[in-house]
């Protein structure tokens, strides 16, 4: 007959030495069963330490600071504070030819994107491409990313329109739209620099992935709808973004129909359409979407000047104000009755644009094998906001379409961006007498193929597939966007995914183990056929930290299993339960309130005569539950390190016993 021993040991005792509870027990064959350790004694400061490092700086911000000279640490912080220093030393003239070509790539797409979206949020035309100088220039020198292509975006351009245009028409008082907008990109580059500053990039996390492939496609519906008034060349037409009230007034306007407008605009659609299929299908013809936009643009403005006295129904953008970018500081609105409307538009539009941004940068970064720094994004991004709203501009990110063709151009470097910007100099200064006859239906059908890419149909089937609740979550995004609004729709989507965490948290999964025959694996009975139960015992796993949002749930659920169990027995006459098993692999954490649940538990087990044991919980778990003195109440034998020794050590002791 073997003796074992179950000990825990670790922190010293109130008389300074080490507490070691034994307990010897006679078994049939000699085996070993091991110690359940504490962790290493920490002070609060340290364990307070530990866990603001894990929350603000899990990624180590400092290591290359280590063991480096003054001198080399402030290189090393100027290079974090201006990425560009990193490269910028090693750049050349191979590089250089690279980045000239993908930036003009670039500008060949965004010059008549940018007027496009600038119409989407209710602006002028010409903000549109000041959007494109300023922002790209104070990326390239603060952004982590290679190929982030930045300007501005179809969804920050419709929630900021939408939000805005809600509260103070553009038609009837442009100067005070127009600081509006200016105003929320400022409080929009404040909200994501901050979060960058303060290291809280995690508040993005809420916009899950099924929240934003809802959300993306019903905003890009609504926004091809919207586009009918310039496809169909309709005059007067509804500022709502529903679905129903723009359907209305499509057909409620029926006699503003221009058939002249609507054969140039489904023409043009059906060209870009073609080129966009033609892209996809063959990547390496991606230059020709690319410059489809441009070349629909001057060919579309060409044949508007030659046929200009007979194209009276075509609207046409008209007059652009020629000259770079000017100051709009003194039009930033700090105070006043729509303060707040400003404020709460540029947190949301800030939201959008900064998930867009990183999740665009982070995507080819992966796919070029190279790491893009989420809280330097943050602030590059929010910083070339708040400058933008200082020099007419108004909500710019990273754009996924600009930043697909800007890496199949081959964009080595950020220097794409400051050709892109130099590009739209061009333009601002010499070009803009040439967009005079540009037609508006044009730019409509620049914004439909553009936000058509938007609509994941593959993403939604497969949300439907793999999580049913992450499917909820995108369908109420979706049609909370078509039927109610673009922000309250996804208000909505967040609020579905802030409720599937709090079912996660308070209704986590707890899951009957049985064991593997031949092994000392014990694994879930619904997943493993060949496991079986083993008899007298009862083995739960909970998966999840015990809170005090779930504690009560988990004692009600476990006494419940107790009972579901020794009904089976009595129904198939089996071996008298003894003991219930927990295995707290997988409980992370646990508080006061789940420490009272399991002391309480074990009182209810102990008046059933019942056995209650411990397996493997982990380190901070265990430190708590035995500053707590609930080991105490345990006693010698309650605690192991895996279900199988438990198993086998108590089988053992019940063979000694009478």
């Amino acid at each position: 007959m073997g003796v074992n021993s179950n000990s825990i040991e670790g922190f010293p005792n109130n008389g300074g030495t080490a507490t070691t509870v034994e307990v010897s027990v006679a078994a049939e064959a000699t085996m070993e069963i091991h110690h359940v350790c504490l962790p290493p004694k920490k002070s609060t400061f340290q364990k307070l330490k530990h866990s603001l490092s894990e929350i603000f700086f899990p990624d180590d911000p400092l290591y290359r600071f280590k063991g480096q000279t003054w001198h080399k640490k402030l290189v090393l912080g100027l290079e974090c504070l201006f990425p560009i220093l990193q490269w910028g030393s090693h750049y050349d003239l191979k590089l250089f030819m690279s980045d000239i070509i993908s930036g003009l790539t670039i500008a060949s797409l965004a010059i008549p994107q940018g007027i496009s979206y600038a119409k989407l949020a209710n602006l002028p035309p010409i903000v549109g491409l000041y959007s494109s100088f300023v922002p790209p220039l104070i990326y390239s020198v603060l952004g982590s990313s290679k190929h982030l292509a930045v300007g501005p975006v179809s969804i920050a351009s419709l929630v900021m329109g939408t939000m805005l245009s809600e509260n103070v028409s553009p038609v009837d008082d442009p100067i005070l739209y127009l600081k509006l907008a200016f105003t929320a990109t400022f409080f929009a580059g404040l909200f994501q620099a901050s979060l960058g500053v303060l290291r809280l990039g995690f508040v993005i996390d809420f916009l899950s992935k099924a929240t934003l492939v809802g959300f993306m496609a019903g905003a890009a519906v609504i926004v091809s709808l919207q586009q009918l008034k310039g496809l169909l060349g309709i005059v007067h037409f509804t500022s709502k973004m529903q679905l129903i009230p723009v359907l209305k007034s499509v057909f409620h306007h029926r006699e503003e129909w221009s058939w002249e407008t609507i054969v140039i605009g489904f023409s043009f659609l059906l060209f870009l359409l073609t080129t966009r299929h033609i892209s996809m299908k063959k990547p390496k013809l991606f230059w020709i979407s690319a410059a489809a936009p441009l070349t629909s643009v001057i060919l579309s403005t060409l044949l508007i000047f030659c046929i200009k006295s007979k194209a009276h129904g075509i609207s046409i953008i008209g007059h652009l104000q020629e000259g770079l970018n000017p100051s709009s500081s003194n039009m930033i609105y700090f105070n006043g009755p729509y303060l707040d409307l400003a404020i709460k538009t540029g947190i949301v539009t800030g939201i959008l644009s900064l998930t867009e941004g990183i999740a665009v940068g982070r995507t080819f970064a992966s796919l070029k094998n190279y790491q893009v720094d989420g809280n330097k994004e943050m602030m590059a991004i929010g910083l070339m906001n708040m400058a933008g709203s200082c020099t007419s501009c108004y909500v710019t990110t990273g754009s996924f379409s600009r930043s697909a063709v800007n890496c199949n151009a081959g964009a080595q470097t950020a220097v794409s961006n400051i050709v892109l910007a130099t590009a739209v100099v061009v333009t601002l200064l010499f070009l803009m007498p040439l967009f005079y006859y540009t037609p508006n239906v044009i730019l409509a059908t620049i914004i439909i193929t553009a936000v058509i890419g938007l609509i994941d149909y593959e993403a939604a089937y497969k949300l439907w597939k793999t999580d049913k609740l992450d499917f909820l979550a995108c369908i109420c995004s979706f049609f909370g966007v078509l039927f109610v609004s673009v922000p309250l729709g996804l208000s909505i989507a967040v609020g579905v995914s802030v409720f599937k965490i709090m079912l996660h948290v308070t209704r986590p999964n707890t899951v009957i183990l049985g064991n593997i025959p031949g092994t000392h694996i014990y694994q879930s009975l619904n997943r493993y056929r060949e496991a079986s139960r083993v008899p007298s015992f009862l083995i739960v796993a909970i998966e999840s930290p015990i809170y005090f949002a779930n504690s009560t749930y988990l004692q009600e659920r476990m006494l419940r299993w107790v009972q579901e169990e020794e009904k089976s027995i009595n129904a198939n006459h089996g071996s008298t339960l003894k003991c219930i098993i927990i295995d707290m692999t997988a409980v992370t954490a646990i508080d006061t309130s789940g420490i009272d649940m399991v002391c309480e538990l074990k009182k209810m087990l102990d008046k059933r005569s019942l056995q209650l044991i411990l397996v493997n919980p982990v380190g901070s778990v265990m430190e708590k539950m035995h500053q707590s003195h609930i080991l105490d109440s345990f006693g010698t034998n309650s605690l192991y390190l895996t279900v199988g020794e438990a198993v086998d050590d108590i089988s053992a002791s019940w063979k000694t016993q009478p």
